[in-house]
């Protein structure tokens, strides 16, 4: 730990001494985690999984530490999965406990306070089979972000993707559709917990110029030292979603998140290539223009479970600013000693 916060110290004064510096948003790389809320399938249900598919169920055997805790630990970029529930209740009571009541066992304590019956954004991972969570309501873990930022506001921006659940799986519950009112939610959750002040919006990126991609292009993002204690949200989605939240709002103006839109679209700015090894030199070259790419160090539990490092590797060369990882701590849920972290167990650093 100590190591860890002389890093820290360096990386403030290399950061935040600002003057004539030169680093800019883009300039950094750090490596954070993928469904960071995620508490690991308790056991017997994960056995029945498996017995179902052996194959799925291993790749969703994986757990993290609280949102906070990842922070203090280092960790700079979070990825939070939101399914939509404006009258509450909808996700209450998950086909997991009873199939653990089933199999003659009694599943653990869940959703003691009730929280799934409030309205509002929920934040797990699958419907009814993968449902345990650090948060269960989108807005606290705003707020556990905020408190923590609260605490600590000199740290370098964290990037943190949005990903809205509406997958429609054989056997699971049907959830509710991410409608245009459903992505505007998530603007209104965020802006209830963050003030301006506290995030990195497109509007402040784009700046005097009309659209944000030319903003990237030709001035570039803001410089890291005026960054501090700030969090950029990115949804994480495809086309369709993209459009309905851009509806009403060209090249993201009036919106909080940035979006996952392909270069020549005016809100470009933000890329999701989530290979790092298949799409290396389109990340380069995406890097090289000035857009912030996210790519994985792993998924699925395979590198874990075969000790590859060879995308995380590639990732680091590649130049992508945001890395994500199930295991910037080993696997407590299978053996094996693959971590993900730049050197001395940092997970933030000045590209190379």
């Amino acid at each position: 730990m100590q190591k860890y916060y002389l890093f820290q110290i360096m990386i403030a004064v290399c950061f935040y001494s600002c003057g004539d510096s030169d680093v800019y948003l883009n300039d950094v790389q750090v490596i954070g985690s993928h469904n960071s809320y995620k508490i690991a399938i308790e056991q017997p249900l994960f056995n029945y999984l498996f017995e179902q598919d052996s194959s799925r169920a291993r790749s969703l055997q994986y757990t993290h530490i609280s949102l906070e805790d990842q922070l203090d630990l280092g960790l700079r970029n979070l990825e939070l999965d939101v399914f939509y529930d404006p009258h509450g209740g909808y996700y209450s009571n998950p086909k997991g406990l009873e199939i653990v009541k089933a199999l003659g066992k009694e599943p653990r304590v869940f959703d003691k306070e009730q929280k799934l019956k409030q309205p509002g954004l929920k934040m797990f991972h699958i419907q009814d089979i993968d449902f345990r969570s650090h948060y269960l309501l989108f807005k606290d873990a705003l707020r556990a972000l905020k408190k923590w930022s609260d605490k600590n506001p000199d740290h370098t921006p964290i990037f943190i993707l949005i990903n809205t659940k509406d997958q429609v799986i054989e056997n699971l519950l049907k959830p509710l559709l991410f409608t245009k009112e459903a992505l505007n939610s998530i603007d209104s959750e965020i802006s209830s917990v963050f003030s301006e002040s506290q995030l990195i919006i497109p509007d402040l990126v784009r700046g005097d110029f009309e659209i944000l991609e030319e903003a990237i292009l030709k001035k570039g993002w803001p410089r890291l030292c005026d960054l501090k204690g700030r969090f950029l949200f990115v949804l994480d989605e495809k086309e369709d979603k993209i459009n309905k939240y851009l509806d009403g709002h060209p090249s993201l103006k009036n919106r909080i998140l940035f979006v996952n839109s392909k270069e020549g679209n005016p809100e470009a700015a933000f890329r999701i290539v989530n290979d790092p090894v298949k799409d290396f030199d389109y990340i380069k070259e995406l890097v090289a223009k000035g857009y912030l790419i996210r790519t994985r160090a792993d998924s699925g539990t395979k590198e874990a479970r075969t000790n590859d490092y060879t995308p995380f590797e590639k990732a680091k060369t590649s130049g992508a600013q945001v890395i994500s990882t199930d295991y910037y701590l080993p696997s407590t849920l299978f053996p094996s000693d693959f971590k993900v972290s730049f050197g001395n167990n940092t997970f933030e650093r000045i590209k190379q």
